[in-house]
């Protein structure tokens, strides 16, 4: 029975069946016990007097929320949150191989090379970075209980990349948080909103869509866009053509199009590629790469367009279009007072702990 594991666990601490049956009809909302997991701490809180009887139960949903249910008389259920506490840190560290092994290296989590490679997305090819080049960041670290469960903002980082120092800090304007360098200058560069001119979209992106030539139901990690055969498609960054071929299983004739060490575009069933368009062209953003067609397993002529991120499909719709405008004149004097502040700070040993830019959400 779905009750199972958590009747064992009730019952075991004398905790009658109905109360255990209660929880399981009346609290789903609070928290489904059949989520319960192996492994994860809970509690009963008990009464003070000699009988000892259990009034309460506290589950730890992870490491910051849990759910208290009530034992006794209104059998009442709660979630709570524990408080999270943030603190600046810093890592530093000289590459031999790689960013995520540098880090590691130094005993910092290498997750914190992900926030960095999508932070110099586009300024620095992490597949091309060198050995010697090394890397200085302050950030935040989330903690709860002693314990680090996450991280906040990266606030400043130098990376040296074959001897040049590039400089990120975070600075809101316009209520985002963006990515600037030493001048102002954003670090990132928007795309395109789409690849092509198009009359409609005819599927978006979803887990589990309907083929209509196939007349099965399988994922569909694109958007198809349609338009007559013919129509140009363009490159939505600058980047360069890591795969032009004929995909047998559907896709017909595709290209691929690695933008950064983050991004990486896919346009499918094209009827054809833009002259000089082969494995290695280097592409700027805006420039013809092929045309509209319905190669492959299509109904009709459309594009199937394809966006990854660190390698996993996302949704081309809901893809961010980072703002590209340098820091305002009104918002200079007070960002180059902060950009002095984290420059005199990487330059010392103590991390600033009273600096905060603004207060952390509750996003782990």
């Amino acid at each position: 029975a779905n009750n199972e594991f958590l009747s064992s666990i009730m019952t075991a601490k004398g905790v009658n069946y109905s109360v255990v049956d209660h929880i399981a009809r009346n609290h789903r909302t609070v928290f489904d016990v059949k989520k319960i997991r192996g492994g994860q701490k809970y509690v009963f809180l008990r009464s003070q007097d000699s009988l000892q009887k259990p009034l309460f139960w506290v589950y730890e949903i992870d490491t910051r929320e849990f759910a208290v249910f009530s034992l006794t008389d209104s059998l009442t259920a709660w979630r709570g949150v524990k408080p999270m506490d943030t603190i600046i840190e810093r890592s530093s560290g000289v590459i031999q191989s790689s960013l995520w092994n540098a880090m590691a290296a130094n005993g910092g989590d290498p997750y914190l090379s992900v926030k960095l490679s999508d932070i110099y997305a586009w300024t620095i090819d992490f597949f091309g970075i060198q050995k010697g080049d090394s890397y200085d960041a302050i950030y935040e670290r989330l903690y709860v209980e002693g314990k680090a469960v996450g991280y906040g903002r990266v606030l400043s980082c130098v990376f040296n990349h074959s001897g040049t120092d590039l400089w990120a800090f975070c600075f809101e304007q316009n209520g985002h948080e963006e990515y600037f360098d030493a001048n102002g200058v954003s670090l990132r560069k928007a795309f395109l909103k789409a690849p092509l001119n198009y009359s409609r979209i005819s599927s978006k992106f979803t887990n589990n869509r309907y083929h209509p030539v196939l007349k099965i139901n399988r994922p569909h990690h694109g958007v198809d866009y349609a338009a007559p055969a013919g129509t140009p498609v363009y490159s939505i960054g600058d980047g360069v053509v890591i795969a032009k071929a004929y995909q047998k299983g559907g896709g017909g004739n595709y290209l691929k199009i690695k933008h950064n060490s983050v991004y990486t575009t896919v346009y499918m069933h094209l009827q054809g590629y833009a002259k000089g368009i082969s494995n290695g062209t280097r592409v700027r953003q805006g420039q013809l790469i092929g045309y509209v067609g319905s190669t492959g397993i299509a109904t009709g002529p459309h594009l199937d367009f394809r966006v990854y991120k660190n390698g996993t499909p996302i949704d081309p719709l809901k893809m961010e279009s980072p703002p590209t405008d340098p820091v305002k004149d009104e918002l200079m004097p007070q960002y180059r007072r902060m950009v002095e502040y984290w420059m005199n700070a990487h330059k010392g040993d103590e991390v600033p702990q009273h600096y905060v830019a603004k207060p952390i959400t509750d996003s782990i």
